[in-house]
Parts: structure tokens; C-alpha cells; sequence
């Protein structure tokens, strides 16, 4: 157990901050020197069963710091596991490959499924419960001095926040006794029990639910409430049980779990796609829509969340029906190797053309990304370029202020978006795939055939196509000239359709033909790596050389402080251009 001695081992800050890859001074300034209030951003999210939910969302450093705890934490949770030859099972909330789709399967074509929810759930995991739990539990035993420092990466406001990367990971690693305690009560009677973080569900085929685990109220036929040693389990374990949410539905009516029909397959009801089809074609129209006939307008964040969760089903039945087919060993390794999230970013090749609920998840995409964009947004060829955009937006801010805001704690300096497609699902649905100039051609293809949908202005903030100024982008130009009537000129930009813009890398003064690394400096750019020098070929030797993924990462990332950027200077200039010629538009056609 590799991690979790890492850990056991570690007794002071510095200790902690180096397993975290932090430097001790950036974890201290995190824990003491930024305020308690300026830690989170505190608003609430309406709840599908009604009412407000209050989301602390951790500013985005606390939060990158969350993510590695988070990560560590999850690590040590598979060590155990695997050292004890034991595979939980049961928890299914914020665990590496479950889902609410793997925990409402449990629960298929059962007579009788019982729905329990947990009262005020993560704020009951308080700081000194938290710090305890890392103190005193038998597979752990850390340091004190560490566990506290733990519990302030996690707490807020004396308790494990909602929205915090680490608050699910660490709330599974409490409650796992509860867990544990439950399956034995669910077994002894019969019943299969999982739980999705305060979601408890027991499902049987007896012919009589288990009064012990829950029983119809006697004031009122049509309630049911938690029985006698389900209760006792739960407060023994320091949780509470929320009556008004302790609901037991028969296989006659409609059964749900964590939001999933489980009558006969796993799917989302009908009635909720409808309304999403619904609000998507309001926010199309009119540029808003309500949430569940809320009178304030809805976020289209939220309506992101509905779309995503509808498509993780959906997902889930592409994957099945693939591995039961004869062509499930067309991938290059079993697909018992693949996980859910990766065969969806798989092109069409493999997983067919998209579905119809698909392509309104693709519209809307390309409405709430590009169209109606809040800041200008770059897509470039592929993830490289985005490492190489940042650092030089970074480097040369003081020159380009309509790209760079001056430092302000808790808040994201960039005035632009760099688009990340590049292994998503993202990317998948908008055609993205692997990225290049081909799939840009794609992507200028859907956005003039979209956009039609669209009868709201687009944002007066532009979405830049940026390609390498070579034959890779003779597919766009080829396309510009024949649908558009339109050319790219060597330094500058076109407006091809609506708030669309492409522009190419400029020529260099012995160099017509240029790509995005050509602007470094022939020092930068000879940096070697591991020994190894920098190709730029698709091709290469890889004994003797490295490739520019390696090169994004591995030598201008860590080493940006001090490479000269202002070879990007010409490539800032045109996207602020475009910035500007945008802006100038009064109407925004």
C-alpha cells in the first residue's frame, strides 16, 4: 500500500504538501493567509424533487488542491480494497467507475424498492468528525497534526462542504460503516441495499417488505416510515434519517432510484427529457428559459447538467448494446478494458452516428459554447496549441490587456476561453475528434447548419477558429472559397457566419508556410527533453526524439517563467483584432 504508507508516513506540512506536489508555502498561504469567507462562492441550485440546494464552491485554487486530496484519497480507498481482497460494492456515489446508473441497477424489476434519505448529510460530517475519523480509524492512524490539516482542506464552516472535490470521497470513507451495517441488515431480510452519497435504497421480491427496514405509517396508509432497526443502525452511526423523503414504491407504479426509472431497464423518464427538449427550444428562440417553473431564468450551466446527465444514460446503453455485439472486439483490446467515459469519446466509426437526442445535445453545445459565447472563445487544432496560448496570454499580459485581467484573488485572469475537445465527449458529439484542421472544417460545417436554429442574436463576443498556416488548413480554405466566397488573408482574419471567425498563423519573413511551435525562439524550441530532441513530424523516431504533446507539457508548461513568448506576439494581435471588429459590429448579425 504504496499511497496510503506515503501518507501514514508524512507528519508535518511541508511533509503533506510535498505528497500533494504542492510547494509548503502555496498550501500554507491556501490554509492561513486566504480569509475563510473568500474561500467559496456560496448560491444555491434548485432540486428536481423542489426546493433550494446550497452549493460552496471552493475558488480555484483551493479547489485544484481539493482535487489532488480528493485523488490521494480515492488512491488509498483501491489500496485497501485490494489489499484486503475486497470489493466494495455498495457505495456507488463518487467511486472510480459507478455511477447512479451502476447503483439503480442493483434495483432492476424488483416488488418492492424503498427510497431513504439522509438529513443534512455532509454537514453532519463536521471538522472534529472528520479529523477524528483520520485519527482513529484502523486502516489509517495518522498523524494528528496531519489529520487536521486534512479536515482544513476539506471543512468549511466547520463542516464538509457540497461542492467540494473531496467532500464525496472523504463522506464514503465515514460512512462506510454505515454502509457495511446496512448490507447486513438488508441481507438478514432478504433485501439488496446500495447507497449514492445520502441516498439509501433497499430493494426485495418478497412478498412483504421488511418491517424492520421500513413499515407503512399507522396515522396515514399511504406513508411509510424507516422501521425500528434501520433507524437504530442509522443514529448509532451519528446520521439522521429525513421522514418526509422515506418513500417505498411497488412494481405496479412507477419505481425510481437516484433519479433513474428501474422497472424493467434503467432510463430516465420520459417526462424529464420532454421538458429538457422543451426548455432547450425556449432557450433557442428567446435566449432564456425557466427551471422547473422557477420565475427567475435559468442558467444554461444547469440545463448543461440535465443534457449531460441524460447522455450518461444513454451512454451506458450504447456500451451494453456494443459489448454484446459481434463487433465488441473491433477496439484493439477487450472491451472489458474500456471503460464507459472512454468509449464515449470514440468516433462515430465505432459507436455509430449520433442519435436524435444526441444532436440536440450537440445544438445546444453549440449554442452555449460558441453561439452565445460570454467571453471570446479559441478553438484551436489541438491541445498543444491551448498550452502554448496560455503561457504566452500569460507572459505577454501587461502588452495585451483585452486578454488578461490584472491579478485578482479567487478569480480566473483570462478575458478568452481556451475550448478543450480534445478527449471528451465533448468533442465527440461536435465532431471534433482528434483534433487538426479537417475537424475545424467540421466545426465551421455544423455551425452555419446550427445556427439556423437560433433566433436570438449571437454574443457580441467572437468564437476564433485559430489553424496552422499549412496544408492542413487547405480543407478550410477550400470550403471558405466555395460556400462563403471567402479567403484568409496571410495576416489577418474572416468573418465567416454570425460571431464565426478563422484566422491562420502569419507568414514569417523567410517562412510562408508556418504552424504554431514556429514561433518559438530556435532556442525554445531545441530545448531537449529526457535527451531527446523535438520533432514536429507526425512520424518519428522516438528513440531519438519527442513530439509536441511532450513538448506542451513536459518542456514549455514547467519552464514558462522563463521561454520568450514574444514570437506569439502577431498571433495575440490578430485575435485581439478580432475582438475588436466584433465589438464594432452594432447589431451583431
Amino acid at each position: 500500500m504504496k499511497t496510503l504508507n506515503a501518507l501514514k508516513s508524512v507528519s508535518t506540512l511541508t511533509d503533506l504538501a510535498i505528497l500533494l506536489n504542492y510547494k509548503p508555502a502555496a498550501l500554507a498561504y491556501i490554509l492561513y493567509k486566504t480569509v475563510p469567507a473568500a474561500k467559496y462562492t456560496t448560491f444555491t441550485i434548485p432540486k428536481r424533487s423542489g426546493g433550494q440546494r446550497t452549493i460552496d464552491a471552493p475558488i480555484p485554487q483551493l479547489k485544484v488542491l481539493q482535487q489532488k486530496l480528493a485523488t490521494l484519497l480515492q488512491d488509498i480507498w483501491d489500496e485497501i480494497q485490494q489489499a484486503h481482497k475486497r470489493r466494495d460494492t455498495i457505495a456507488h456515489g463518487f467511486r472510480r467507475g459507478r455511477s447512479i446508473v451502476t447503483n439503480a441497477r442493483k434495483h432492476r424489476n424488483k416488488r418492492f424498492v424503498l427510497n431513504v434519505d439522509l438529513q443534512d448529510f455532509f454537514p453532519s460530517l463536521n471538522f472534529g468528525r472528520v479529523r477524528g475519523y483520520f485519527i482513529k480509524d484502523h486502516s489509517l492512524q495518522l498523524d494528528p497534526k496531519v489529520a487536521t490539516l486534512i479536515a482544513q482542506i476539506a471543512c468549511h464552516q466547520n463542516a464538509l462542504p457540497q461542492g467540494s472535490p473531496c467532500s464525496p470521497v472523504i463522506s464514503n470513507f465515514i460512512g462506510h460503516i454505515l454502509d457495511v451495517q446496512l448490507a447486513e441488515l438488508a441481507a438478514r431480510h432478504s433485501c439488496t441495499y446500495s447507497r449514492y452519497a445520502d441516498d439509501l435504497t433497499f430493494s426485495t421480491n418478497e412478498t412483504q417488505f421488511p418491517p424492520s427496514i421500513a413499515q407503512a405509517d399507522p396515522t396515514n396508509a399511504r406513508l411509510v416510515k424507516a422501521g425500528a432497526h434501520l433507524i437504530k443502525i442509522v443514529t448509532k452511526n451519528n446520521f439522521a434519517i429525513n421522514p418526509l423523503k422515506t418513500r417505498l414504491q411497488f412494481h405496479d407504479s412507477r419505481q425510481m432510484v437516484t433519479g433513474l426509472i428501474v422497472n424493467r431497464r434503467v432510463n430516465v423518464a420520459k417526462d424529464y427529457r420532454h421538458k429538457i427538449r422543451a426548455m432547450a427550444h425556449r432557450l433557442f428562440q428567446t435566449g432564456q428559459f425557466n427551471l422547473h417553473a422557477l420565475p427567475t431564468p435559468g442558467r444554461p450551466e444547469q440545463l448543461h447538467g440535465m443534457f449531460t446527465f441524460i447522455d450518461a444514460i444513454d451512454l451506458q446503453h450504447h456500451y451494453l448494446r456494443f459489448a454484446n455485439s459481434d463487433k465488441h472486439d473491433t477496439l484493439g483490446k477487450p472491451i472489458s478494458k474500456i471503460s464507459v467515459v472512454d468509449f464515449g469519446k470514440m468516433t462515430s466509426q465505432h459507436i455509430g452516428p449520433l442519435t436524435r437526442r444526441e444532436r440536440l445535445f450537440r445544438r445546444f453545445l453549440m449554442y452555449k459554447e460558441f453561439y452565445a459565447a460570454p467571453k471570446p472563445v479559441i478553438v484551436c487544432e489541438g491541445e498543444s496549441d491551448n498550452v502554448y496560448l496560455l503561457h504566452a496570454i500569460h507572459s505577454l499580459g501587461a502588452s495585451f490587456p483585452q486578454l488578461l485581467s490584472p491579478p485578482s484573488p479567487g478569480q480566473s485572469r483570462l478575458k478568452v476561453r481556451l475550448f478543450k475537445f480534445m478527449n471528451t465527449r465533448t468533442g465527440r458529439l461536435l465532431g471534433l475528434g482528434s483534433g487538426g484542421g479537417s475537424v475545424l472544417k467540421t466545426l465551421i460545417e455544423q455551425y452555419s447548419s446550427e445556427t439556423r436554429h437560433f433566433k436570438v442574436l449571437p454574443s457580441s463576443s467572437p468564437c476564433i477558429l485559430l489553424l496552422d498556416n499549412d496544408s492542413g488548413s487547405n480543407g478550410v480554405q477550400a470550403l471558405l472559397k466555395k460556400k462563403y466566397s471567402l479567403s484568409i488573408p496571410p495576416t489577418g482574419f474572416v468573418n465567416v457566419h454570425k460571431n464565426l471567425y478563422v484566422m491562420r498563423t502569419p507568414p514569417l519573413p523567410a517562412q510562408q508556410d508556418t504552424a504554431i511551435e514556429d514561433f518559438f525562439t530556435p532556442a525554445t524550441r531545441a530545448l531537449p527533453l529526457a535527451g531527446k530532441s523535438l520533432s514536429l513530424e507526425k512520424d518519428f523516431d522516438t528513440a531519438h526524439f519527442y513530439g509536441k504533446i511532450a513538448f506542451a507539457h513536459s518542456v514549455i508548461r514547467p519552464n514558462a517563467a522563463s521561454i520568450d513568448f514574444s514570437g506569439f506576439v502577431p498571433i495575440l494581435q490578430t485575435i485581439v483584432d478580432i475582438i475588436d471588429d466584433r465589438a464594432a459590429q452594432p447589431s451583431f448579425p
